[in-house]
């Protein structure tokens, strides 16, 4: 009787640990998706992080009994973001490849942790910093590639722990120092499967299975190890070795590289009794009678001990959540809280501004001029500089997260490679702690949005030949972010509320509202954003922002709508604008109505041409839309902006063209 009552209670203590740990995975994959950014191909589009089952996600495969993650194959995929450490409570798993994507970042040394790891390949991407002495501890490997990276420090003599490793290639990336391999110096190459067995062998000559090693096209200095003598000569060119058979580097590169630090300690002999994964697997997956015997002789107290640990540990996974995503929460131990890594290289060519540099230049933030319920936007002037318009992001310290501070980054980055006259034009950034603040700082556009100007403004400011040099300077802006930029950049939110003026009435296209994309992907919400009515629908996550460029070209048609008509694209009282004004667009007879009533005269020729482009703009179908390309050749040749123009359109036209000039 009391057997089968320890056999319950084991049970029971199973069944809590098991499905915690089910959950760890899914919020793992799950983390691991919120560090990509960019996934132009869409591979992790069906990664649901409501799904308690992670098998059919692609990329994914799980063991028999599709209980555990064993395999995460994506390759070649362009995926852009960072390696979440957080990869590391995927404990069964036996193979990350990753290969030929553009992930940035440093490799994170939790992976040490994944001990039935039995391939690791991160190659050709772009990856940076030392290689994590902590791999050493994966004895279960068998291939690792790394090649064609960033990869900085000397070769770990950890790596000689892998007693099963075969395959290694670090070839192409930038590691230096000399090799960590030492041993008996009579030992030749003939015989370098010996080497296990020797307790004098350290570092890389403990790999006595290693068949395959390229350390090509780095900074090694110093000689070629016998034990590694076995290897093809093409394994060690590109160096800075003491090597006549291996061509190497130019003596000027090597300078920097001879006679730097010491090498690396080695380390004494290491543990070589490990069983494979599998054999570990199974005896883990398997319950032998001799526990039941085991645990009769346990006393009652710790039992009961058992039993308070098994709750406390279920209970910590599950509330595991809360310390991943606040990476630099405070608590007693900064251990307990995983950091994420914030890459310093991506902002080095913007500048940075101090709060305090922009707390002075807006009159200590009191010149609000635009506020929404994520950001607020301050007028100020640098002294001896430009108008700026800074844009502050409304969020508190305890809510913000490392990979919020990687979306941040990444639209800094993102916003200052724009550089054309129809755009905004990025200053720099503010980024700081005490107090908490994340700023962008752009030029300012002195004459407000085009909004206010079409809805709030002096209506006699905007004539026809205005509205049409605009409409003419937004298809410009529109046909730079999505064709002469790689990868395109598109609006998220583009409405006449992101259109800015100059004084001349020149238009600079500005995404402001970047950040509630970003925000929403942080929470993981999805849908459609909108503003004041826009009919715009955005990408449910970050990662597609790239590819919603027919979602600005629907946008440019409303817009336009918006700009003729003078009317807003959605209100209560009149409804869509796009369901008033489909009636009149391909009719000639009554295509005159939707032109803005305040307007004294118009140019029924450019109508015409703004009602094609507008038509072909909200095709319900996104693939026949056309690209601005040739959206902003139709408008720029079928449009005449010539004061000649103006003059013939009315006689009272004196008037306004001095308003325009």
């Amino acid at each position: 009787m009391r057997s089968l009552e320890l056999l319950f209670f084991v049970s029971g203590v199973l069944f809590v640990t098991c499905d915690a740990f089910a959950t760890n995975e899914v919020l793992a994959l799950t983390t691991f998706k919120e560090a990509i950014y960019e996934d132009p191909k869409r591979v992790l589009s069906n990664w649901n992080s409501l799904d308690a089952d992670p098998c059919d996600w692609s990329g994914i495969s799980c063991t028999l009994a599709r209980d555990h993650v064993s395999k995460i194959n994506i390759s070649g995929s362009s995926l852009r973001g960072f390696l979440a450490p957080e990869l590391f409570q995927i404990t069964y798993l036996q193979e990350l490849i990753l290969h030929g994507n553009n992930l940035i970042g440093i490799i994170p040394k939790e992976l040490g942790m994944l001990k039935h790891l039995r391939v690791l390949d991160l190659g050709m991407n772009q990856i940076t910093g030392p290689i994590p002495p902590e791999l050493g501890k994966l004895t279960s490997l068998v291939k690792i590639n790394l090649q064609s990276n960033g990869l900085t420090g000397r070769l770990p003599p950890e790596l000689g722990n892998l007693i099963y490793l075969q395959e290694l290639r670090l070839d192409r990336n930038k590691l230096q120092g000399t090799f960590p391999a030492g041993g008996n110096s009579d030992f030749t190459s003939s015989v370098h499967g010996m080497y296990a067995s020797s307790a004098n062998l350290t570092g890389l000559c403990r790999s006595s299975q290693l068949k395959v090693a390229d350390f090509s096209y780095n900074f090694f200095v110093g000689s070629i190890p016998k034990c590694l003598g076995y290897l093809p000569s093409t394994s060690f060119q590109g160096n800075c070795l003491q090597n006549k058979d291996a061509k190497q580097r130019a003596a000027v590169l090597c300078v920097p590289f001879i006679g730097g630090a010491p090498p690396a300690k080695t380390h004494s002999a290491y543990n070589s009794k490990r069983r494979p994964a599998e054999e570990v697997s199974r005896h883990q997956a398997s319950s032998k009678p001799t526990w039941l015997l085991a645990l009769e002789i346990v006393t009652g107290t710790m039992v009961g001990s058992l039993f308070l640990i098994a709750i406390l540990t279920a209970l910590q996974r599950c509330n595991s959540k809360s310390s991943i995503i606040i990476p630099w929460k405070k608590s007693a131990s900064e251990k307990d809280h995983i950091t994420v890594f914030i890459d310093s290289e991506i902002l080095k060519d913007v500048v940075r501004f101090s709060r305090q540099e922009l707390e002075v230049a807006c009159e200590d933030f009191s010149n609000i001029i635009g506020s929404s319920p994520d950001s607020l936007v301050y007028k100020g002037n640098m002294k001896g500089g430009p108008e700026i318009a800074v844009i502050s992001l409304c969020i508190k310290e305890e809510h913000w997260s490392g990979y919020l501070e990687l979306y941040f980054q990444r639209e800094v980055a993102d916003l200052a490679r724009l550089n054309h006259e129809n755009t905004g034009k990025l200053l720099g950034y503010c980024r700081e702690s005490a107090p908490f603040a994340r700023m962008l700082v752009f030029e300012y556009a002195s004459n407000g949005t085009l909004y206010e100007h079409l809805h709030y403004g002096e209506e006699c400011q905007l004539s026809w030949t205005r509205r049409m040099k605009i409409v003419i300077g937004i298809a410009r802006g529109l046909k730079y972010l999505h064709t002469e930029l790689d990868p395109p950049f598109t609006i998220s939110e583009l409405n006449s509320s992101a259109v800015y003026l100059t004084d001349d009435f020149s238009p600079k296209l500005v995404d402001f509202e970047s950040w509630k994309t970003i925000l929403a992907r942080s929470e993981k919400n999805s849908g459609t954003i909108g503003s004041q009515g826009s009919i715009c629908v955005l990408p449910n996550s970050l990662e597609e922002r790239h590819l919603d460029v027919q979602g600005n070209i629907y946008a440019l048609g409303v817009l336009l709508l918006e700009i003729i008509s003078g009317r807003p694209p959605y209100c209560k009282d009149k409804g869509s604008l796009v369901d008033w004004a489909k009636d009149y667009l391909e009719l000639p007879e009554v295509m005159s109505y939707v032109v803005d009533p305040e307007l004294k005269h118009f140019s029924y020729d450019d109508l015409k041409v703004i009602c094609e482009v507008v038509n072909m703009c909200l095709n319900p179908d996104p693939s026949k839309r056309p690209s601005m390309q040739e959206l902003s050749s139709t408008l720029e040749s079928g449009i005449d902006t010539s004061i000649s123009v103006e003059l013939k359109a009315s006689s009272l036209a004196w008037a306004e063209l001095a308003l325009s000039s």
